[in-house]
């Protein structure tokens, strides 16, 4: 039996060229359609994000559900929160999801969802859970999200007269899974054990 001929490979100089084509081409698809990079911009999520942090996203996430209280969102604001034109991208951490109603405040303070008071260890130090009260039901479709930093995070309490605040899940282009930078900083980004105690909302 006669042995097939062995294929020649291309020249170096030619094959690394292509190599090079095919990895870029690879790290395009991987940041436009499945992780991406993220800068930090402001203080509203400290001390759970600080400035200068660098994140990965995961966009694909919520092509297969929605997104989950407690879990850190990146999403385009609303027109309507007239967002500063460098700031094309919000981050916030999402406390309620459609069917809940969530509350500010309780007789100690908390912000409650679906009546469950959530004790906010994530908060900014010496930040009150919310200085500014609101009772609201997250209509289908959108969530409730807030900042770690209360002081100083425009979040949903400052547009409760447009749609109580919230945001379309439609704007939400993924979920913040971990810091990758500074090195020092590096750390994977869960959610608070206190939202798996929340009941689900009524008639849900």
């Amino acid at each position: 039996m006669r042995a097939e001929p062995k294929r020649k490979r291309l020249p170096f100089w030619i094959e690394l060229p292509i190599l090079i084509v095919i990895a870029l081409v690879v790290a395009l698809v991987v940041r436009t359609w499945v992780v991406q990079t993220f800068y930090i911009p402001s203080g509203s999520m400290e001390n759970t994000l600080e400035l200068n942090d660098k994140l990965l996203v995961n966009k694909l996430i919520y092509d297969f559900r929605s997104p989950d209280r407690g879990e850190i969102i990146v999403f385009q604001p609303p027109a309507s929160w007239n967002a500063p034109a460098n700031e094309k991208e919000f981050i916030k951490r999402v406390i309620g999801t459609p069917g809940d109603r969530v509350v500010c405040c309780d007789a100690a303070g908390a912000v409650t969802v679906n009546g469950y008071p959530l004790k906010e260890t994530y908060l900014y130090p010496g930040n009150a859970p919310s200085t500014i009260r609101f009772d609201v039901t997250v209509p289908a479709g959108r969530l409730f999200v807030l900042g770690d930093h209360r002081e100083i995070s425009g979040d949903s309490r400052y547009h409760l007269r447009d749609s109580s605040g919230t945001i379309p899940i439609s704007s939400v282009e993924g979920e913040a899974f971990a810091i990758y930078w500074p090195v020092n900083r590096w750390t994977a980004l869960g959610v608070p054990d206190i939202f798996g105690s929340v009941p689900k909302p009524a008639g849900g």
